[in-house]
């Protein structure tokens, strides 16, 4: 049994709490909201996150951070990427030195470049070999409803990646254990990215061959990126790579998906993201992962697009037909 603090109360870490606890474990949940708090450990709901669903009953809720850290041996992180440093930095001290440290955030830091990992190892004074990410098709709302999934749990250090494996481990939630801290990173940070692009696709009135097209396309240049950082080419092609590419592209419970469909129907980018009710990483996470690849000389044209079509202002329908009309080349060096 293991005492695990999850930090955030939004979709995600309510739902991460409920996996932990229905596995066996004491969790508390920090949350900044009281009425949220409340409404979790009086009626095991969070009707802002995650309407109609149950939270398990063995999570409690705080909006006390030191009582939440409070002799953890495992603490679970869930609030927005480019916040995330600002928000935890203040509880360097309260976190317990044995902990082992969770990302459960897909994003990389803005004016840093750094991966979540990182921006925790430096924000917290804590080593890499207690540093975990959790990734793969994580879709929050499909979990809490108790759906079956797998995901992979990613860490330098074995033990750590083990006690997260075996925290998590329930009846619906099947954990993988991953060394390739950086390229399972990677590759949560940049698929909502490329889930951004299908969107604006599906916007337009583009069909599944579209659809696939950037999917496929779009894993070519996450690995090709990775490689470059790297990465472990296996990486790619399993539960972190394809296997949440998928989840994110095709699902209309992703935010980054809705984000670019809102796009491509006609709004703004301000508009998209007050449509879109939440946060979508993909926006801000363009930006630096398009930096990291001109840095590292690597071709990324889906994420130019996306940045051009974010923060340029261009125009989709112009963007996605210069992807189309881009030179041809055999596949396997495209």
């Amino acid at each position: 049994m293991t005492r695990a603090a999850v930090l955030g109360a939004g979709a995600w870490g309510t739902t991460f709490a409920s996996v932990l606890a229905d596995a066996g474990n004491p969790v508390v949940l920090w949350g900044r909201d009281e009425e949220t708090v409340a409404q979790i450990n009086e009626e095991h709901r969070n009707e802002k996150a995650l309407p109609g669903l149950r939270v398990a009953p063995g999570v409690r809720a705080t909006t006390d951070v030191a009582e939440a850290l409070e002799d953890a041996d495992l603490v679970a992180v869930a609030l927005p990427a480019q916040k995330v440093r600002d928000i935890v930095l203040p509880f360097r001290r309260m976190v317990p030195p044995r902990a082992i440290v969770v990302s459960l955030m897909k994003g990389i830091e803005g004016h840093t470049h750094e991966r979540m990992t990182t921006v925790l190892s430096e924000a917290w004074g804590i080593s890499r070999d207690r540093l975990v990410s959790v990734s793969g098709p994580n879709l929050a709302r499909e979990i809490a409803a108790r759906q079956p999934t797998a995901t992979v749990i990613a860490g330098t250090d074995e033990d750590a990646t083990q006690l997260v494996a075996d925290a998590t481990a329930c009846a619906y939630f099947r954990p993988y254990t991953n060394p390739d801290l950086s390229g399972v990173e990677l590759c949560g940070a940049y698929k909502n990215v490329i889930a951004v692009a299908v969107g604006v696709a599906d916007g337009l009135g583009f069909g599944m061959n579209t659809t696939a097209t950037v999917i496929t396309r779009g894993l070519t240049e996450i690995a090709r990126l990775g490689v470059a950082m790297g990465a472990s080419v296996e990486t790619f092609a399993g539960l972190a790579g394809m296997g949440d590419l998928i989840a994110t592209c095709a699902s209309p419970l992703s935010r980054n998906h809705q984000l670019g469909q809102h796009l491509g129907q006609g709004a703004t980018l301000a508009e998209a993201i007050e449509r879109t009710q939440g946060t979508a990483e993909g926006a801000s996470t363009s930006v630096a992962i398009l930096d990291l690849a001109r840095a590292l000389d690597v071709d990324v044209p889906i994420c130019e697009a996306v940045v051009a079509m974010l923060h340029k202002d261009y125009p989709v329908e112009e963007v996605m037909a210069a992807l189309v009309s881009r030179p041809r080349k055999a596949e396997v060096d495209a």
